[in-house]
């Protein structure tokens, strides 16, 4: 009896013991693990949870914290939950926040991340996860595209020189980061006030420069360094590895999206052209080389482009030149 009684209490220390170094001590909140893996896939995921002693109330207000990508929701009155967005370079970071006097750490291991959800040859990391970045890109996107449509052809950058040169301009500054020196550097002083993406900036991503696809097939590892991707690439390439098939009719079309022709008789024979005008009612291309001459940038109401004189130019389901309304794959989370 005195063995079973001296066991007992000793296994009473130790659950006490264990109490005290689970739960928060004196109303101290602790996060929940204190370490966390996650994958660099540009996601928000429910990382940890913030838990105090039953009798203290934490409230989403009361916290401190300076990371952007971390989020806070209430779970119960002695409980949130924290949400962190994964960045899309591998890497390890300290997540820091405070709660009055309280200060929390918590160590966040991003791995590396290859998915492809929707085997687009796209990798997940690309993909804008979030309604707020997707519009900010196609803001930015529309509105680069239609301050270069409104430049003096002199005025126009070299490298754009024809419609696929056109997207590939427009579609990587929407990505770029919009400091106080990128308007300058870009000869787009116009553009200010508008939100950027956040969930990273070109060309910091683990492709690099690299941001368009040239190659079929589903996203594999290799591809990062195989070829498959490339900071060229031209209307075919575009349209087949970079975007992804919304409608024959253009009425399904939203601000930012594409239209692809194939004109069999032309040297190049695939053309698009960027969908622009808060009711989709716009259209801004680069003609590519007319005859010997650069060719121009051209602004056309989506109207006018039904009626277009020549059949083959007219975005219409009965026009087999018409390939389509083509949507970027990094948008395909919004779909």
């Amino acid at each position: 009896m005195k063995r079973s009684a001296a066991t007992i209490s000793l296994t009473i220390l130790l659950c006490g013991v264990l109490i005290c170094l689970v739960l928060p001590r004196a109303g101290r909140p602790v996060a929940i693990p204190n370490r966390i893996t996650l994958p660099a896939d540009g996601r928000f995921h429910s990382a940890f949870l913030v838990r105090a002693a039953r009798h203290v109330t934490l409230s989403i207000g009361e916290f401190r914290y300076t990371a952007g990508d971390l989020r806070l929701r209430q779970i119960d009155k002695n409980t949130v939950q924290a949400q962190l967005r994964s960045p899309v370079m591998p890497q390890q970071q300290v997540v820091r926040l405070a709660w009055k006097n309280r200060h929390l750490m918590v160590l966040a291991q991003f791995v590396p991340d290859f998915a492809d959800s929707y085997g687009d040859g796209t990798p997940d990391f690309l993909r804008l996860h979030t309604e707020e970045d997707r519009r900010a890109f196609r803001a930015w996107f529309t509105a680069i595209a239609e301050l270069e449509a409104a430049k003096a052809k002199d005025a126009l950058p070299g490298e754009i020189d024809d419609c696929a040169a056109l997207l590939r301009f427009c579609y990587r500054n929407a990505l770029h980061a919009h400091d106080a020196a990128w308007p300058a550097a870009e000869h787009l002083e116009a553009l200010g006030g508008l939100p950027s993406v956040a969930q990273y900036y070109y060309p910091d991503t683990p492709l690099g420069a690299s941001l368009f696809r040239v190659r079929p097939g589903p996203f594999l590892p290799e591809d990062l360094t195989n070829g498959s991707f490339s900071q060229f690439a031209d209307a075919k390439s575009l349209m087949l590895f970079n975007t992804h098939f919304i409608s024959r009719d253009v009425h399904m079309a939203r601000p930012g999206d594409l239209i692809f022709f194939r004109q069999l008789e032309q040297n190049s024979p695939y053309h698009s052209m960027v969908i622009t005008g808060s009711n989709a009612d716009w259209v801004v291309y680069h003609t590519g080389p007319i005859g010997k001459a650069k060719g121009e940038m051209r602004r056309v109401a989506m109207e006018d482009l039904l009626h277009h004189p020549d059949a083959r130019w007219r975005p219409v389901a009965e026009n087999s030149n018409f390939l389509g309304v083509y949507r970027w794959n990094i948008l395909r989370d919004g779909d």
